[in-house]
């Protein structure tokens, strides 16, 4: 991992851009819009998460150990991104 400040700019890129994704979706389709604000709220919410524990980490003395909790929150965060993109792709299907 090169540095957190990067993790946290690649965190907040990956979470506007699928709050991005829902906003123009809701501009097209206005009939979903409780739907879509639960996929924006779940993704702000897992950002701020996100954001927390990059700045708090576990086990500063041991390299190894700090490598492998960020290696757990990308983990975490491809896993909440991919997650609110399959919904929004599943509001897309029914549409």
């Amino acid at each position: 991992m090169a540095s957190r400040r990067r993790l946290k700019k690649d965190i907040d890129f990956l979470s506007f851009e699928v709050i991005s994704d829902c906003y123009n979706y809701n501009y097209l389709h206005p009939g979903k819009g409780e739907q879509v604000t639960e996929i924006v709220k779940d993704t702000i919410v897992s950002r701020n998460q996100l954001i927390a524990r990059v700045n708090h980490p576990d086990g500063k003395d041991n390299p190894k150990l700090v490598k492998a909790y960020y290696k757990s929150v990308y983990t975490e965060l491809f896993a909440s991104v991919d997650e609110s993109f399959k919904k929004l792709s599943a509001l897309i299907k029914e549409k």
